[in-house]
């Protein structure tokens, strides 16, 4: 792959960001499926002031930044499962020349890119769909697993799904919150599940809060689950299951 010479994603970005992992959960088999990098401050600030940083200057950078560090961290937390990665579809050029440091930082530290999931969230308002495809299409070529976060709020939605067939769809947490409760939203889910069935797709249910939700969705045939209910975030270091939560 040659440097990509057009945009600005090797230059210093300016400040100092790390990684805060939560796993998502296999219901089933009551194991850690992967664990979702998310950016944090230096002196652990959420993700929103880290992002209130970021601009037309610094984009290309901080996504490359964010990419870099979480496969450090990943593999200096001995992390064996999937490592599930945002990245920003707005700060990508060409597909191929923007992998170039992904793929060097994941041979320079031993983390096998086959674990590597790279997750586009909805609710960024797409600026070239067409080059969002080859991303993926890109992607999933070199071997990397690829997923659309919070499904089902905001611009892509079945539009995409009609272009590029992830590998995973995330629902988006307002689909969730009290889904037990909720008969529309149980129909809109019947009626995801059965998209995503046809089209070979994972489904993967974020945001759970609660037992409700979580017993709700497995009865659903949903296995994997991330939220808050199995544990939140943990600053630069890995989360460990609570079986007691399944009994």
């Amino acid at each position: 792959m040659a440097t990509c010479s057009t945009c600005s994603c090797y230059k210093g970005l300016g400040f100092n960001i790390q990684m805060a992992f939560q796993p998502i959960i296999n219901t089933t088999t009551q194991s850690i499926y992967a664990h979702e990098a998310l950016v944090r401050g230096l002196n652990g600030e959420g993700a929103g002031e880290v992002l209130s940083r970021v601009n037309s200057d610094n984009i290309y950078s901080f996504d490359q930044t964010c990419r870099m560090t979480a496969i450090e961290s990943a593999a200096a937390l001995n992390m064996q499962e999937q490592l599930s990665i945002n990245f920003m579809p707005n700060a990508i050029y060409e597909p191929e020349t923007c992998l170039e440091r992904t793929l060097a930082t994941a041979k320079k530290v031993n983390f096998p890119h086959e674990r590597i999931i790279f997750e586009v969230t909805e609710h960024e308002k797409i600026e070239n769909h067409s080059l969002l495809v080859d991303v993926f299409t890109t992607y999933k070529q070199h071997g990397f697993l690829t997923a659309i976060d919070d499904f089902g709020e905001g611009y892509a939605g079945l539009n995409l799904l009609a272009d590029f067939q992830p590998d995973i769809i995330k629902l988006d947490m307002q689909l969730v919150r009290d889904i037990h409760e909720k008969r529309i939203t149980q129909i809109i889910l019947k009626g995801i599940l059965s998209v995503a069935e046809e089209l070979g797709i994972t489904v993967v249910a974020e945001g759970i809060e609660q037992e409700g939700e979580y017993l709700y969705l497995r009865d659903q045939g949903i296995e994997l689950m991330q939220g808050y209910y199995f544990a939140r975030p943990q600053l630069e270091s890995l989360a460990q299951l609570d079986k007691k939560l399944f009994t």
